[in-house]
């Protein structure tokens, strides 16, 4: 798939997202590492996304996530940035500090370099929270082949499938 095919889908996900989110009287908040904000640009670009997008936190490294998220350097030692524990934290704790229905964290490796923990470049871990009187959080572990920048937007649109999937 070209990148512009993929861009291209991200963007019509993207509107689909805001569009659902609205119809459902929802608003979100984004916590994203590896995508470094572009599902928040994404959405942004949408007519209407200021309805439903209360905002993000760009957390890229450990330390943004321990004082933005408020996530413990231990927890994060623990499981590893890349991770499925570490993505459900950061949408929880994104919607425990919003003003939001529903967050969602992405966390991964774009590369082309690895981290040194042994997880493959292009592995991707998204979560979704929900409050639904208590909290629901799926978690979901992908793997992308391609460039930095295609592991990019398509860790963006993962992230806005999960949510579409979610708010069904």
């Amino acid at each position: 798939m070209a990148f512009s095919d993929i861009e291209t889908r991200a963007e019509i996900t993207a509107r689909q997202l805001v569009e659902r989110l609205a119809q459902r009287h929802e608003t979100l908040v984004l916590a994203e590492s590896c995508t470094a904000g572009l599902a928040s640009d994404l959405l942004a670009r949408v007519s209407g996304a200021s309805a439903v997008l209360w905002g993000s936190f760009v957390c890229y490294q450990a330390e943004a996530k321990e004082r933005m998220l408020g996530i413990n350097g231990t927890f994060l030692k623990r499981y590893g940035l890349v991770s499925g524990e570490t993505a459900r934290e950061m949408a929880c704790r994104a919607l425990d500090l919003a003003d939001a229905s529903v967050s969602a964290a992405v966390t991964g490796l774009a590369g082309p370099l690895g981290d040194g923990s042994g997880t493959p470049v292009g592995t991707v871990w998204v979560a979704v929270a929900r409050r639904l009187g208590s909290e629901k959080t799926s978690v979901k572990e992908l793997h992308f082949n391609g460039t930095r920048a295609e592991v990019r937007v398509l860790a963006a649109a993962a992230l806005m499938d999960e949510l579409l999937e979610a708010l069904v």
